[in-house]
């Protein structure tokens, strides 16, 4: 098993949608077409679809030493919205010591452009993952 085919478990990401592109060491990229079924009362891409996009990247990312690890905190700022179209999350681990994992992500439109800011702290457990590290 691959971590790329470890997160085609996660039904919820799935269900909106979302792809994995990407897994490196530590880095993930997820992509997300907006269709109407993303829009919130507004008629713009739901902020929740956002945050579940940048939270696989996230996942992904510091899940890539095959050692499970689990969000303890979140938090993502949103700059630009978007009705349609492609989005993408690049997920970059900044910090990893121990059992703590910091993760950056950008959510970008198609021409580039920062649509949401996401950062986490995942906290790992004493449980490997079924596939090798990306190292």
């Amino acid at each position: 098993m691959t971590v790329k085919e470890f997160f085609k478990n996660d039904n919820f990401a799935a269900e909106a949608g979302i792809e994995l592109l990407e897994v490196g060491n530590g880095t993930a990229r997820t992509r997300m077409e907006i269709k109407p079924r993303h829009h919130n009362g507004g008629g713009v891409c739901q902020g929740g679809a956002i945050f579940t996009l940048a939270d696989l990247a996230f996942a992904a990312a510091t899940n890539s030493h095959a050692q499970l690890t689990y969000s303890i905190w979140s938090n993502i700022q949103y700059f630009k919205s978007e009705k349609e179209g492609i989005l993408y999350a690049d997920a970059k681990e900044i910090y990893s010591r121990g059992k703590l994992s910091s993760i950056e992500v950008s959510v970008t439109n198609e021409s580039g452009e920062l649509v949401a800011s996401f950062t986490g702290m995942g906290y790992r457990k004493a449980t490997p993952l079924p596939f090798d590290p990306i190292e």
